[in-house]
């Protein structure tokens, strides 16, 4: 099990997230000013929030995949 490829993989499904939220954010946009869906407004915002927060927590794994790889290869020197 490759703890970097998991992260990486994380990192696009948590990218892709972000740009689906990011068009439905776009898409909500009224160009002739009618009042606007709240609801699918802040349930686009949650997205954007989980997009973040799964972000965060793949760079934080990708970052201690990386200790790790490092930690191994200092005790083998």
């Amino acid at each position: 099990m490759d703890i970097s490829a998991i992260a990486l993989q994380g990192l696009e499904q948590a990218s892709t997230q972000l740009d689906a939220a990011a068009a439905g954010i776009a898409g909500a946009a009224s160009p002739d000013g009618a009042t606007l869906d709240l609801v699918t407004l802040s349930e686009e915002a949650v997205a954007l929030m989980s997009a973040k927060t799964a972000l965060s927590a793949n760079l934080s794994t990708l970052n201690t995949a990386d200790q790790i790889q490092k930690s191994t290869i200092d005790m083998m020197a």
